[in-house]
């Protein structure tokens, strides 16, 4: 008699989440980026689709180029092509050397510069077009305030008189305090968050104040 063996029970989950099919690299990528330096990366999972659409519900993709500020494996890079943004339009600065490889692959029509979001002033050259949009990965509770204040500031340097910066938190408060706001004449406002997000994340929009 031929005997039949059982297969083992899968194991249980260790409480990490669940990545989609063909984003396990970009997980991995992330996670291991963590590692090495939490207080650059912040979190331990990319940013959810949720939040990538919060993030990006405000943005006209006919209104001409746009920057995102660490955009890691891609998350809101791709909710931006969905949306309709031309992938040529977009210019991605990221700072991990980790995540350009992949950025450069995935999204070969974008220009991808690997340098410090802090530099985004020193960005010139836009033909005509200056861009109307910034969307910030970075995690700037985890960035000193001088530094803050630079890449904000440099963002309204390049951005058009009506251009907005969205960056998502994930603190109960603005990342950046009043006074610098005040400081580089902004206005801020919460346009939404999130609790499907790991860790729950909102969302704020920075412009230029009336």
């Amino acid at each position: 008699m031929q005997m039949r063996t059982r297969k083992p029970p899968a194991p249980a989950s260790c409480g990490l989440p669940h990545a989609r099919p063909g984003m396990e690299g970009d997980f991995a990528r992330f996670f291991r980026s963590w590692i090495a330096n939490p207080m650059r990366v912040s979190a331990i999972a990319p940013s959810g689709r949720r939040l990538a659409a919060i993030m990006t519900k405000e943005i006209d993709p006919g209104a001409g180029p746009v920057i995102e500020l660490g955009p890691g494996t891609g998350v809101f890079t791709r909710a931006l092509v969905a949306r309709g943004v031309p992938e040529s339009d977009l210019t991605l600065l990221e700072f991990g050397p980790e995540f350009v490889p992949a950025l450069r692959l995935h999204f070969p029509a974008a220009n991808v510069l690997q340098m410090d979001a802090a530099r985004l002033g020193e960005l010139s050259g836009w033909a005509g077009r200056r861009p109307g949009y910034v969307v910030s990965g970075l995690p700037l509770l985890s960035i000193p305030m001088p530094q803050r204040r630079r890449i904000l500031g440099g963002a309204f340097e390049v951005l058009r008189p009506e251009g907005k910066f969205y960056q998502f938190t994930y603190g109960p408060r603005p990342p950046v305090p009043r006074e610098i706001l005040a400081e580089l004449g902004l206005d801020c406002r919460r346009i939404g968050g999130t609790f499907g997000n790991l860790p729950p994340a909102s969302v704020y929009r920075f412009q230029r104040a009336a």
